[in-house]
């Protein structure tokens, strides 16, 4: 039986990835902030697990609850995005610190524990974001949302290097998706999105490690 694993699945993208995994029979452990959304991942059968990327003591955790585990499938979807702007507007103090240690630094203390929970031959996907593209970059709104994936693209290429030869890392775009995050005019559903991430997960190879891929598959430039 497959087994994956779900960093930040209380709603949204993370929940509709337990949600399909669950209903192609895998073994799903996913983790959840809240209390409201660990109840979610209980009724669609995951194995539920309260994590903060952005608490220290939270994070430090996580090692120890999933020992034990061979995971084939890890998605780390945890983030947020703070403020929209446009422009050249200083975010404060205490924005600034909560986007980028939910964005990076929580994929920065997850990653490490996950070296012996992983199976080998495993995929590993990080929700980026086309956003923090240099290459494909032609506006400058949500500037801090867009330095966030920037440098959680940066942590996906060094995880890669580190996991070569035994998993498979990459970095997700999932599109426009109608979500909390990505508005109700949003050009993808969400169940859109996420099947065609697992699909894209399941036809990568060796090759394919350290890429930034679109949610269909197509290669973005970084």
């Amino acid at each position: 039986m497959m087994q994956v694993l779900v960093i930040g699945a209380s709603r949204g993208i993370g929940l509709e990835f337990v949600r399909q995994y669950r209903q192609a029979g895998a073994q799903v452990v996913a983790t959840a902030r809240s209390e409201d959304g660990l109840a979610e991942l209980h009724k669609l059968g995951a194995k539920a697990l309260k994590l903060d990327v952005a608490d220290t003591a939270s994070s430090s955790g996580l090692a120890w609850q999933i020992d034990g585990h061979q995971f084939d499938r890890v998605i780390l979807n945890a983030g947020i995005h703070g403020t929209r702007t446009t422009g050249l507007q200083t975010p404060p103090q205490d924005e600034f610190d909560a986007v980028m240690r939910t964005n990076v630094l929580g994929p920065m203390r997850v990653l490490p524990q996950l070296v012996d929970s992983m199976a080998p031959g495993a995929r590993l996907a990080i929700l980026s974001s086309r956003m923090g593209s240099m290459g494909l970059r032609s506006a400058s709104s949500s500037w801090l949302y867009r330095a966030s994936k920037a440098a959680v693209n940066s942590v996906l290429r060094d995880a890669s290097l580190v996991f070569a030869g035994r998993v498979v890392c990459v970095a997700f775009h999932p599109g426009w998706v109608r979500t909390d995050m990505g508005g109700s005019g949003a050009d993808l559903s969400v169940d859109e999105s996420v099947a065609g991430m697992r699909e894209q997960l399941s036809k990568l190879t060796a090759a394919d490690n350290g890429a930034f891929l679109n949610y269909d598959g197509q290669p973005l430039a970084w």
